[in-house]
């Protein structure tokens, strides 16, 4: 799907907060003020959303992840809906500070999730007293509410996608400090200039964000199914030459038989030398 400047004039993409809220580092996003209350340039908008999109699109046709952002309760369900349809980790409870910059502290929380899951399969949880039972599954619940949304994700993303830049500033943060691409939305009370893809709209409406968030996805949906295809391609010329090339033991086979002629031409060939000397000695 792609936005266009109707569609977000209608989702309300172009409201901003009050004038005296503003950030003037948005000033280059910022069309008039009307009522005290600034209107971003869709036009830019549709451009930078475009921009963003191609961008998502490249890496998630690259088979790379991409970590969607957004504890506020206007995106949660967004979110969560938009990123478990195109196979992607996402963040819409709290932010867990050092989620990215120790990322390998929260892999085995992750992973102590999973331990805790193969205890209640395996009948270990069954032994243990009615307390420390009831200790570890309310742990799981707690991990699962926090991390089960990023349980597949094996290592750092690469790249984060943010709603809201100002709310969720420490991920934001710690992106920029490992060279993490971010994509946000950001509103007319943000800074833009430690968000790598701007995207000016408003962040506080769901219709707003429904709309921005449906645009990049289904881009990052075209991309994984362009990875598809490239793979099935690949696939299929791999087969091709292997049907081909001869099997190892056919190889195997035509190197004896080359290697049986070559001694034996050079047997003739030997006896042929040695026959002119043989007839001059009698």
């Amino acid at each position: 799907m792609r936005t266009n400047f109707d569609q977000l004039l209608e989702a309300g993409c172009h409201f901003g907060h009050l004038k005296r809220k503003w950030n003037p580092a948005m000033a280059p996003y910022i069309y008039m003020e009307r009522n005290g209350i600034h209107i971003i340039d869709l036009n830019k908008t549709v451009v930078k959303i475009e921009e963003a999109a191609e961008a998502l699109k490249n890496i998630a046709r690259s088979g790379r992840k991409i970590l969607f952002v957004s504890t506020k309760k206007q995106g949660q369900e967004i979110i969560a809906a938009k990123a478990q349809e195109i196979g992607m980790p996402y963040i819409t409870e709290r932010w867990a500070g050092g989620m990215l910059t120790n990322f390998p502290t929260i892999r085995k929380a992750v992973k102590k999730m999973g331990q805790i899951d193969k205890m209640m399969t395996d009948g270990t949880l069954d032994n243990v007293s009615k307390r420390e039972k009831l200790q570890i599954t309310r742990q799981r619940e707690k991990l699962e509410k926090n991390l089960g949304s990023i349980a597949d994700l094996t290592r750092l993303p690469s790249a984060l996608f943010v709603v809201d830049v100002m709310k969720e500033h420490i991920a934001v943060a710690e992106a920029n400090r490992l060279g993490i691409p971010v994509f946000g939305i950001v509103d007319t009370n943000s800074d833009p200039n430690p968000i790598d893809y701007v995207i000016p709209a408003n962040d506080d409406a769901q219709k707003s964000i429904e709309v921005i968030v449906g645009a990049v996805c289904d881009a990052i949906k075209e991309g994984l199914e362009e990875r598809k295809v490239e793979k099935a391609d690949e696939e299929a010329a791999q087969a091709q030459s292997n049907a081909e090339a001869p099997a190892p033991r056919e190889r195997r086979t035509r190197v004896r038989k080359a290697a049986a002629k070559t001694e034996e031409a050079e047997k003739v060939a030997e006896a042929k030398a040695e026959a002119p000397a043989e007839e001059t000695a009698e």
